[in-house]
């Protein structure tokens, strides 16, 4: 069986496009460098052209398949240059070097995938994005509110850094389309997981931070959480969800809701855990967190959204 080169890209994530369209096209694709005659199949340099080979028999059907697809979206594939052209606009930064932004959408699913060991993923990423994210919404919270006490700054800033808030941060920029993910976690539905959207946010925060530094990332994180902690400011305030739940419930003469934890994923350092509450037996919602009690707020704060639109209370 010969290899033959049918597409050739500087860019992980074109090469990765074209290999998951081959797929779904039913042709088996590899990633090459150098002597396309050599072992089959090949590792991958992690410096120069990325290639992507396909056996020649269906070589000319791999390259008609690529060609239509140039055409369904306008003469090209994915080219990392416009993908990240528009990601940048709705982020708001411009970045220097383009691969740490393509290191941060990089999931350890696709990581995992790579025989070459040249890809890698976001975990280190998400830690770094992590601490910097605390850091700069601690320091928004301090001069913003500097007569809160320490529990009601906590409040605030536990509601804003929540896998819930992150992610949907991540879902307005839209970063599930640009997730890089492996075969398994694309088909699982990896692109729409709060959790997967919540670390990758906190990887663009850090990626953010080691090209432009804490200037930038602060500019980033101010623009994007306002609305959330200005929150904060008003008399009203409460993200204390399980008590205002059990308060609504209260009123309208129903039981008190029930917690439960209904499953746990990924490695034991970075579990993401779903929680279901329950009324009476009706589940009236259902989140993830990484932590039991944030997992259950957000159930508690989805609970109360369903409440309201039903009129009750």
């Amino acid at each position: 069986m010969t290899p033959v080169i049918v597409f050739t890209t500087a860019s992980d994530i074109e090469a990765s496009v074209v290999m998951a369209l081959l797929d779904s096209r039913g042709i088996q694709s590899f990633r090459a460098s150098g002597n396309v005659q050599a072992i089959w199949p090949m590792a991958v340099s992690a410096l120069g052209p990325i290639r992507v080979a396909v056996p020649a028999e269906v070589a000319e059907e791999a390259r008609g398949i690529i060609e239509g697809h140039r055409q369904d979206v306008g003469a090209k594939v994915v080219r990392l240059r416009d993908e990240f052209d528009e990601l940048q606009t709705r982020i708001g930064y411009r970045f220097r070097d383009r691969g740490l932004l393509e290191h941060a959408l990089t999931h350890r699913s696709r990581a995992a995938e790579d025989a070459s060991g040249g890809v890698a993923d976001n975990e280190s990423l998400e830690f770094l994005g992590d601490a910097v994210l605390g850091l700069v919404v601690a320091d928004v919270l301090f001069h913003q509110f500097p007569h809160y006490d320490e529990g009601q700054k906590s409040k605030i800033k536990a509601a804003v850094v929540s896998t819930q808030s992150l992610a949907r941060h991540a879902t307005r920029l839209g970063l599930g389309a640009h997730l890089i993910l492996g075969r398994g976690e694309e088909k699982t539905g990896g692109r729409q997981k709060p959790a997967l959207l919540a670390d990758a946010y906190e990887a663009i925060i850090a990626a953010v931070y080691l090209d432009g530094g804490l200037e930038a990332a602060e500019a980033f994180l101010r623009r994007e959480l306002k609305e959330d902690i200005d929150e904060g400011s008003a008399p009203t305030y409460t993200r204390d969800c399980k008590s205002a739940l059990q308060e609504r419930l209260q009123a309208l003469g129903r039981p008190l809701p029930e917690y439960r934890l209904v499953g746990e994923e990924g490695p034991d350092h970075r579990k993401t855990f779903n929680v279901e509450v329950t009324v009476a037996g009706e589940v009236l919602g259902t989140a993830s967190g990484r932590a039991k009690k944030e997992a259950e707020q957000e159930a508690a704060r989805l609970a109360l959204e369903r409440l309201d639109a039903s009129g009750a209370g």
